[in-house]
C-alpha cells in the first residue's frame, strides 16, 4: 500500500553507519553541537533506529545524548510542548547542560516523573513526532524521517507496543499527526527517508 503521507519519494533501507557518517560530516549547528532529528509517524521505528544510531555513534567514541519527545508529549498535547525542549536545546547551545522532567508512563496515564540530566555531546539526537518541525530545522545537522509506509501497519505496529487500550488513543494520534505532517512537510525537508530494518 502507498504512503499516506507522500512527498515524492518513499522510503528506503539505509543502513544506520552511513546515517552516522553523514552526521559526522555535517556541519554544527547547535552550537559546537550537531543536533540530529529522527520523526516520522507512530508505529515506524523512530525510537529503535534513534537507539541504533545513538549506540553506533557512541561505539566511534562520539559523546552522543539521546532525547526521546515521549518525555514531554501528552495524548492530549501531541505538540504543544516545544518551548520546554527548546529550553534545554537553548543550553546545550551555549555549552551548558540541559535538563527537564520527564512524564513517567508507568501506569499507562502520564505523571511528572524524574529530573533527567543532559550532558554537552557531540551529538544530540532528538526523536519522535514534531523533532524535526521546521522551527528547529535551521539548527538540525541530519533530519531523518522513518516510516512504515502503511498506516493499518503503524497502528498493528502501535497497539503492539502499547497494548490494546491504547488503541483509540493511538488512532485519534494517527489522524492528528497526519495533519500536523500535511502542514509542517517534514518528510520533504529530510535528508534521509529511512524504511525500519524489520519491514
Amino acid at each position: 500500500m502507498p504512503s499516506d503521507l507522500a512527498s515524492g519519494y518513499e522510503p528506503r533501507h539505509v543502513p544506520v553507519d552511513g546515517v552516522a557518517d553523514a552526521v559526522l560530516a555535517a556541519p554544527p549547528r547547535l552550537g559546537a553541537v550537531r543536533l540530529v532529528a529522527v520523526d516520522g509517524p507512530s508505529g515506524s521505528g523512530k525510537s529503535t533506529f534513534a537507539r541504533e544510531l545513538t549506540a553506533t555513534l557512541r561505539d566511534r567514541g562520539v559523546r552522543t545524548e539521546l532525547i526521546s519527545t515521549d518525555d514531554f508529549a501528552t495524548w492530549d498535547d501531541p505538540v504543544s510542548w516545544w518551548p520546554r525542549l527548546a529550553e534545554v536545546l537553548d543550553r546545550i547551545a551555549a555549552g551548558l547542560p540541559g535538563r527537564y522532567r520527564a512524564w513517567d508512563w508507568s501506569t499507562g496515564r502520564p505523571r511528572p516523573g524524574a529530573e533527567v540530566r543532559v550532558a554537552v555531546p557531540e551529538v544530540l539526537v532528538v526523536e519522535g513526532v514534531s523533532a524535526g518541525r521546521a522551527s528547529v530545522r535551521p539548527r538540525l545537522s541530519r533530519l531523518c524521517w522513518v516510516e512504515v509506509p502503511c498506516p493499518e501497519e503503524r497502528l498493528r505496529r502501535a497497539v503492539a507496543r502499547d497494548g490494546e487500550a491504547s488503541r483509540p488513543m493511538l488512532e485519534a494520534w494517527q489522524r492528528f499527526e497526519r495533519g500536523w505532517f500535511a502542514v509542517d512537510q517534514t518528510k520533504r525537508h529530510a535528508d534521509d527517508v529511512i524504511l525500519p530494518a524489520d519491514v
